[in-house]
């Protein structure tokens, strides 16, 4: 059996010397880009390789060009994988210290080159140490395999697909960031506050527990069913800063066995580029 959208703890022991098994480490800060490696290499799960967001997962930035993490090319990013010793019969674990907000975009690329046996640790790195499992340091590697995307451009959108379904009800766009940065009180990261107008709020800090674990699936699709407002998961578009955390909303759709929705992948960071394009604040779409 795939796991193709989280996995316990528990599960992922039960397979940890599986050879058909790829664990990767996305932990990640965007206050202090190298502090994940140095977190990986002081201590990780056994086996696991290191996905670095800025470097594996992220394609060029062209300042007032594109948003701050865009896609890298399919090619390029094929090879990455290709390096990391995956391949069409392996299953892949992701996983961070921040309930899956960075280990969500290996999970979406991996999804669109078309491999769907990939799965996000539930409670990530945290609740692997609560549950005093086995760790390691240094640097790990795996064993190059090929790799053969079949890449799934119907998951995306940009920016003009965007602009031209704004405040339309057939295509609801929703972002994932907090509510003070949607409401434009406050913008830590980009040069300009607000939101793209027609969105709804959908923090993606919705789809969690206390503990930072995954809601129920049951939970969930009452939480996206009243977001949805009776639109098809697969019509819905979400977005983010840049591109990154909207993912955990895609995780949660599919999670409640609603569907796969879209990935606005530049999000508000490649939005702001181009000043003809509104912007909104306050609580309203």
């Amino acid at each position: 059996m795939a796991y193709t959208t989280i996995i316990s703890a528990a599960d992922l022991a039960w397979h940890l010397n599986s050879p058909e098994w790829a664990v990767i480490d996305c932990r990640f800060s965007l206050a202090d880009p190298p502090a994940g490696r140095a977190q990986y290499r002081a201590a990780h799960i056994p086996g696991a390789i290191y996905a670095h967001l800025d470097e594996d997962l992220t394609g060029p930035v062209v300042p007032g060009k594109t948003g701050r993490h865009p896609l890298p090319p399919a090619e390029s990013f094929t090879r990455t994988v290709a390096l990391w010793g995956i391949d069409d019969k392996v299953q892949v674990v992701a996983y961070d210290d921040q309930s899956g907000a960075f280990a969500g975009r290996l999970w979406w690329m991996l999804r669109w080159l078309g491999h769907d046996a990939v799965a996000i640790l539930d409670g990530d790195w945290r609740a692997w140490q609560r549950a005093n499992r086995p760790s390691r340091n240094g640097v790990e590697t795996r064993t190059r395999r090929r790799f053969v995307p079949h890449v799934r451009p119907e998951m995306l959108v940009d920016a003009a697909d965007v602009a031209a379904h704004l405040h339309d009800p057939a295509q609801p766009l929703f972002d994932a960031r907090a509510g003070e940065r949607y409401r434009g009180e406050t913008e830590p990261i980009d040069p300009r506050a607000g939101h793209i107008p027609g969105a709804i709020s959908a923090p993606y800090a919705g789809n969690l527990d206390q503990s930072g674990c995954f809601l129920s699936p049951g939970e969930l699709r009452t939480r996206w069913q009243t977001l949805l407002n009776g639109t098809p998961a697969e019509q819905a578009v979400m977005y983010c800063g840049s591109g990154v955390t909207a993912v955990h909303n895609l995780i949660a759709l599919e999670y409640a066995g609603l569907g796969m929705g879209k990935l606005y992948s530049g999000s508000w960071s490649d939005w702001i580029t181009d000043p003809t394009r509104p912007i909104a604040t306050g609580e309203q779409p």
